[in-house]
């Protein structure tokens, strides 16, 4: 199918759905107009045979998110007042046009939505196309690869670094990726002249498309590497060592440039992302940059007051509690939390709580009943006896 055919085309008309119709519509309309058109239930029938392979060739593009969204893109390029109003606006002159000039010629962005690679490499993927392959000799970016790591909460706060073994996708170390035998070279393709495509003539139209002999790559190795095959890239294992910056957060990720897969044509090399996992702390737990520890404490420590020793990810600190302390309240220690990148540190924030005894004996027991008959007139919560008081009243 050519482009201008492509063009033309309304699939969303052919499976009598809307342009915004969901996936769900459009492959429930397809189910219906494929089981009513199918050859073997209209034998003989050739206008609905026709029908049923313009319905099938539609929900090839619409039943592909991707494809459809290029689909839909080109649609509004080309729609009424787009582009599509130039091809019968040329003067009527039947100049040749290159399509691989509007499509491929080297865009680096696109008003269209960002395409970044042209609007060829859209329609490209949209025929079936190998992606790219409307710049052959245009050096691509590797892909971005990531991995994950775990680490404790010690290294989490403190930092850490990490040794990381990958086994991915590197440049051959045998032909430097050229994909050739060492002591041989890749020839320029003799069909595309190192272009990597071909133009072909249909009407007043030229279109170009990807060179069949060096699969729109401008390159033919005669004698391929015998390491990666003529690919340039073979799967080696590599350590590295992955520095975590202090206070890094669970699930966060860190971005390690250049350490990804690498890329094509002499293209700089993708990212590596590392994910960090945190195994949680036995005793501490985090607030931002806070740390928190929960300090168990008896009553007669909060009612007469004591002195604490609590501990920290360095050692100890001693905390003072003042008598009549409530249970829940939260003691502040400054600069004993998570060192902040400007060098400053959080806090560790000490939360008491009362712990009340399972098991008592006499002499404890009877120590409680005397507390209790010396305090009777204290009520704990008078807010409380009000509201019931009040209740009762009324």
């Amino acid at each position: 199918m050519s482009a201008r055919d492509w063009i033309d085309k309304d699939f969303y008309r052919e499976l009598g759905v809307s342009s915004d119709a969901s996936d769900a519509e459009i492959k429930k309309s397809y189910r219906k107009l494929a089981r009513e058109l199918h050859p073997d239930a209209n034998p003989g029938n050739t206008q609905a045979e026709a029908r049923f392979k313009a319905v099938s060739e539609a929900y090839g593009v619409l039943g592909d998110p991707e494809k459809r969204k290029q689909y839909d893109e080109a649609r509004r390029l080309f729609g009424s007042g787009g582009l599509r109003g130039g091809f019968g606006g040329f003067g009527g002159s039947t100049t040749n046009f290159d399509f691989g000039d509007l499509f491929g010629g080297g865009q680096t962005t696109s008003s269209a939505g960002g395409f970044a690679g042209g609007l060829g490499d859209m329609l490209g993927n949209l025929f079936g196309r190998r992606s790219g392959a409307t710049a052959a000799g245009r050096p691509r970016r590797g892909t971005d690869v990531e991995t994950e790591i775990t680490i404790d909460f010690t290294e989490a706060v403190r930092g850490a670094t990490v040794p990381l073994r990958l086994s991915a996708p590197s440049t051959c170390d045998t032909c430097l990726g050229s994909g050739a035998k060492p002591g041989t070279s890749p020839r320029t393709c003799p069909t595309c002249g190192g272009v990597g495509l071909v133009s072909r003539s249909q009407g007043a139209f030229a279109f170009s498309e990807p060179c069949r002999d060096c699969r729109g790559t401008g390159r033919i190795v005669d004698d391929p590497c015998p390491e990666c095959g003529g690919d340039g890239v073979s799967t080696k294992t590599r350590t590295l060592t992955v520095r975590i910056p202090p206070g890094v957060d669970d699930d966060q990720r860190i971005r390690l440039a250049g350490q990804g897969e690498p890329g094509s044509n002499g293209g700089h090399a993708g990212d590596l992302y590392v994910r960090v996992h945190v195994t949680p702390h036995p005793v501490f737990g985090r607030s931002g940059n806070d740390l928190t520890i929960k300090v168990p404490v008896t009553f007669t420590e909060l009612a007469l007051g004591t002195k604490l020793d609590v501990p920290t990810l360095d050692g100890k600190v001693s905390l003072r509690v003042p008598a009549g302390t409530a249970s829940g309240r939260v003691l502040r220690v400054r600069g004993k939390g998570i060192a902040r990148r400007d060098g400053q540190s959080g806090d560790l924030l000490v939360t008491l709580q009362v712990s009340v005894p399972s098991k008592m004996d006499s002499a404890a027991k009877a120590a409680l009943e005397s507390y209790a008959e010396a305090t009777a007139g204290h009520d704990p919560r008078p807010e409380l006896t009000r509201m019931l008081e009040q209740r009762r009243g009324s």
